[in-house]
């Protein structure tokens, strides 16, 4: 399944444009699969915020030892 992303608008009477060169990509008749979100972006970026936190939180100051191997030449 291929997927693409794009930000639209719904018109009065129901209607979504679908930008040309993302049109161009779908084969004529081909099924869709339609998935509409809408809503505060804030919430959005509150959730990847808190979910970014998390993830450094874990980070031990013993894994630092991993950041020294990245460019050391002599172990490859």
């Amino acid at each position: 399944m291929r997927t693409v992303d794009f930000k639209g608008e719904l018109t009065p009477t129901g209607e979504i444009a679908v930008p040309p060169e993302i049109a161009a990509l779908v084969p004529t008749g081909e099924q869709l699969q339609i998935v509409l979100q809408w809503g505060n972006a804030a919430d959005d970026d509150a959730w990847r915020a808190t979910g970014r936190r998390r993830f450094e939180a874990a980070y031990a100051s013993d894994d630092s030892v991993y950041e020294s191997l990245i460019d050391d030449t002599s172990t490859r």
